[in-house]
C-alpha cells in the first residue's frame, strides 16, 4: 500500500496565485519589506509587489494585447524585479518560463519556440543572445523587455518600468484575466532536460504552485517567522539560489511573500558576497546548496565574516553526505537540513523536520502533507515498506505533463496519478527518505540538469571524434557529479592533453556554462553498447570510478 503523509493534510484553495498571494488575509503588516536589492539598494514592500504587478499586468494588455496564456519568457540572473514580472504576468493571465541566463542563442532559441513565447525579459549584458535567439524563433524585437539597465534611447526595446508606466497612465479599463480552471491552467512552464537530450517543458498549474507553498508552511510549522530575528524584523533569508530554478522560484520567492520574509536577493552566488549579506543583513536562513556547503566548511576566508545571525540553513537540489554536514555544523555551530523534490512536484515533496535534522543525517526528510508514495521494483511491482525501489509520488503539487510531449507524459504519469519520479530510494520505520540512486541518466552538476545524450550529440558533431559516450563522475572536492567523456578518435588523431583542451574548448562554447566536460576527456578504442545500440553507461562509471580523476577543468 502507498504511505501517506504523517502530516495532517492542509486545505488547498482552488485559486490561481495571484489571488492566492494577494487577495486573502495576510498576518503582517503591508508596508513589510520583502525583497532587497544589496548592490543599489532599493526594496519592494508587500503592498509595493502588489501594486506593481497589477500596473505591469495592465502594461502587458496595452503594450499587446496579452492573452490568456501567452508565455512570457524570463532569460535574466536574479532581480528583485522577477516577481513583479513573474505576477504581473499571470494578473493579466499569461504562464512565465524562466530559463538558464547562461544558455547559448539555440539553447534559448529551442525553449523559445517549444513553449510558444509572445515576449522575453533580459538584462542588457544578455541582450545580444536575446536578441539573436527572438529572430530565431520568431519574435519581434520590440516585444523584448529590459530590467537593471535601460538600453540606447532609439532602441524599440522598452524597459520594464516603460510597461508599468503604460500600465499606470493608459490601463485603467483593463481587467484581471483571472484562470477559470487553477488545477489546469498553467502558472509556469519551467524546463527540465530529458535522457534523450531535448529538454521538456514542465507544465506546473497554479494549483501546483499553491499546493506547495502550504505544504512547504506546513512543513515548517512556526519557524519562518515575520516577527523576531535578531532585529525583531522577522527572518530574513538570503537568496542567491537561481530564480530560473524550480527551487529558487518557490523555496525563495514565493516562500518569502507568502509568509512576510525579507529576501535579500543576490544576482549570483559569490562567496565573499554570501558572507558580507549574512553579516550586514543578519541573515537567519539560507537555502544551499552542496558545492557552497563545501565552501562554508573548508574556505579559510569564512573566518572573517559574523555569520551568527544564521539559525538554520536548508540544502536541496544535490544529496549531501553525513560527513559535509558535520563539517560545516562544527565550524559555524549552524544546524543543516535537507529536503527533495523535483521541478515535477513544484518541487518539494520531502523536508526534514527542524528538530530532527542530526537525528537523520543523511535523510531527504519526510513526506510532506497532502501526498501518498510508494517505492517500486524494476519490473513494476509496488515493494514493502523499507525496501529500495523507484519513487512514485502522488499529490495535488504534481505536474500537469510535458509540453508537447505526449510520450513523455504518459511514461511518466500512471493513470492513477503517480508521477514515475526516476530516483531510488527508502525510507526507514521513521518515514525518513534516503535517495540511493537515479533511474534517469542525467548527471547533476551542482543542482542544474546535464543530459549525456545533448553533449554526445554536439561531440558527434567534432570532426576528428568517431564516437563518444558520457557519464557523470562524483569529485568530492566539488560535491557534486561532473561531466565526463569518453571518445573514440577518428584515425589518424592524436588523443593527447592538446588535443583534449581543444575538444573541451569547442564544446565549451556550444553549450552552457554547467554543461561543460568538467571531469576531462578518457581516449577508448570503442563505446560499449549492448546489442540494441544502447551505450552502457553503468559499464564506463565502474571505469571511471576506478581511475584516478584529474584536477578540476572548470
Amino acid at each position: 500500500m502507498p504511505t501517506k503523509s504523517t502530516f495532517e493534510d492542509v486545505n488547498i484553495p482552488l485559486v490561481d496565485v495571484w489571488t492566492f498571494l494577494f487577495e486573502k488575509p495576510r498576518d503582517f503588516p503591508q508596508d513589510k519589506v520583502i525583497y532587497t536589492d544589496p548592490v543599489v539598494p532599493r526594496s519592494y514592500s508587500y503592498s509595493d509587489v502588489k501594486t506593481a504587478t497589477a500596473g505591469f499586468g495592465k502594461g502587458l494588455k496595452e503594450a499587446w494585447n496579452w492573452n490568456k496564456n501567452d508565455v512570457l519568457l524570463l532569460y535574466t540572473p536574479n532581480s528583485i524585479d522577477i516577481p513583479i514580472i513573474t505576477w504581473g504576468t499571470h494578473w493579466a493571465g499569461g504562464v512565465v518560463s524562466p530559463a538558464n541566463p547562461n544558455y547559448t542563442t539555440n539553447e534559448l532559441a529551442i525553449q523559445l519556440r517549444d513553449c510558444g513565447a509572445k515576449a522575453i525579459v533580459t538584462q542588457r549584458a544578455y541582450l545580444k543572445n536575446a536578441r539573436a535567439a527572438a529572430q530565431i524563433a520568431g519574435i519581434q524585437e520590440d516585444h523584448i523587455i529590459l530590467i537593471g539597465e535601460k538600453n540606447d534611447s532609439n532602441s524599440v526595446i522598452r524597459h520594464v518600468t516603460d510597461i508599468c508606466e503604460l500600465g499606470v497612465s493608459q490601463g485603467s479599463y483593463h481587467q484581471r484575466t483571472i484562470p477559470e480552471n487553477p488545477e489546469a491552467d498553467l502558472a509556469f512552464l519551467v524546463y527540465s532536460s530529458g535522457t534523450t537530450g531535448h529538454p521538456k517543458g514542465v507544465m506546473l498549474s497554479h494549483v501546483n504552485i499553491v499546493s506547495n507553498i502550504l505544504m512547504l508552511k506546513a512543513g515548517e510549522g512556526v519557524n519562518l517567522s515575520w516577527v523576531g530575528g535578531h532585529d525583531n524584523k522577522g527572518d530574513r533569508i538570503l537568496g542567491f539560489l537561481p530564480f530560473y530554478h524550480i527551487y529558487g522560484l518557490t523555496s525563495l520567492v514565493h516562500q518569502a511573500i507568502y509568509n512576510g520574509l525579507e529576501l535579500i536577493v543576490m544576482t549570483k552566488y559569490d562567496l565573499e558576497k554570501f558572507c558580507s549579506n549574512i553579516q550586514e543583513y543578519k541573515i537567519t536562513l539560507a537555502y544551499v546548496v552542496p558545492p557552497v556547503l563545501l565552501q562554508l566548511a573548508k574556505d579559510p576566508s569564512i573566518d572573517r565574516f559574523n555569520l551568527s545571525s544564521l539559525r538554520m540553513m536548508s540544502s536541496g537540489a544535490a544529496p549531501l553526505t553525513k560527513e559535509l554536514v558535520e563539517a560545516v555544523y562544527q565550524r559555524l555551530n549552524v544546524p543543516i537540513k535537507q529536503g527533495y523534490g523535483l521541478s515535477e512536484t513544484s518541487p518539494t515533496t520531502h523536508s526534514q523536520p527542524w528538530d530532527t535534522w542530526r537525528t537523520f543525517v543523511g535523510s531527504a526528510g519526510i513526506l510532506l502533507a497532502n501526498q501518498s508514495i510508494k517505492y517500486m521494483s524494476e519490473d513494476g511491482d509496488e515493494l514493502p515498506a523499507g525496501e529500495t525501489g523507484e519513487l512514485w509520488i502522488k499529490g495535488p503539487n504534481v505536474f500537469r505533463g510535458y509540453l508537447n510531449n505526449l510520450e513523455a507524459t504518459q511514461n511518466a504519469l500512471t493513470s492513477d496519478g503517480y508521477f514515475k519520479t526516476g530516483d531510488v530510494g527508502h525510507e526507514d520505520k521513521h518515514g525518513n527518505l534516503f535517495i540511493t540512486d537515479r533511474v534517469k541518466e542525467l548527471i547533476k552538476y551542482k543542482g542544474f540538469q546535464v543530459p549525456p545524450a545533448e553533449l554526445e550529440g554536439k561531440l558527434l558533431g567534432h570532426p576528428e571524434i568517431e564516437d563518444a559516450a558520457v557519464v557523470g563522475v562524483y569529485r568530492p572536492e566539488q560535491a557534486t557529479e561532473v561531466p565526463m567523456a569518453y571518445i573514440v578518435l577518428s584515425k589518424g588523431s592524436l588523443g593527447d592533453a592538446a588535443k583534449e583542451r581543444q575538444i573541451m574548448e569547442w564544446l565549451s562554447a556550444r553549450v552552457a556554462n554547467h554543461k561543460r566536460l568538467r571531469g576531462g576527456i578518457e581516449w577508448i578504442d570503442e563505446v560499449p553498447k549492448s546489442s540494441s545500440g544502447k551505450i552502457l553507461r553503468r559499464v564506463l562509471r565502474v571505469r571511471a570510478q576506478k581511475k584516478k580523476l584529474p584536477s578540476a577543468k572548470l
